[in-house]
């Protein structure tokens, strides 16, 4: 896995399904995560089902923020932050080969143990400040530098990450860059324009 991950925000349902199609109809998108926090569970599956039959299409693969149930009721994978489970339990629910991404703020020892109960990637964070987070600690790049070194798995960077601000994430080890509103925040026609500058980059 190498390029942009793309995770959902809370718009208009819609809209957000209007502006996945169009992302994900450019092929390069490297994974899309499902995070709505605002939506009660019964919405969320109907959306995911929605959203489910639109990374099929474009063969792009599909995680669920949080919540390893409503991961396996699809059987797709995860994405799990430090207190949201853990990784043996997504192995035991979810199908085998499933993504399971591991949370790891700023630390190489989560990382290190979340690669061995079994993460297929490990993400660092935050980059930058970022308005979705703000509680969320900032990554120091000596750390990412490290994580590139030692580990042999896509290493994902999130946070207030921009086409104008990832160059250097990209360039000291991330394989993955995490947004949200550099692509969603823009109008519809926009989008193939934005993630082809994305992709330019790595």
């Amino acid at each position: 896995m190498r390029g942009l991950y793309l995770i959902t925000n809370d718009d208009d349902f819609l809209l957000l399904l209007q502006k996945l199609e169009v992302a994900l109809a450019t092929k390069k998108v490297a994974i899309l995560q499902y995070r709505r926090k605002k939506v009660i569970r019964v919405e969320q599956v109907f959306e995911v089902e929605k959203i489910k039959q639109l990374c099929e299409k474009y063969q792009t693969p599909f995680v669920i923020n949080d919540d390893i149930s409503l991961a396996a009721q699809f059987g797709l994978g995860v994405h799990l932050g430090q207190s949201d489970g853990d990784i043996q339990t997504a192995l035991a629910c979810l199908p085998e080969g499933m993504v399971i991404g591991r949370t790891c703020l700023n630390s190489l020892d989560l990382a290190r143990q979340a690669i061995h109960d079994g993460a297929t990637y490990v993400a660092f964070g935050a980059a930058y400040a970022t308005s979705s987070k703000p509680e969320a600690g900032r990554l120091d790049f000596v750390t990412l530098q490290q994580a590139h070194q030692e580990f042999n798995l896509p290493i994902c960077v999130i946070g207030g990450l921009s086409v104008e601000n990832a160059k250097v994430v990209i360039e000291q080890g991330a394989d993955l860059c995490a947004v949200i509103s550099d692509i969603l925040a823009l109008n519809v026609q926009d989008i193939p324009k934005r993630i082809a500058a994305w992709d330019a980059l790595f």
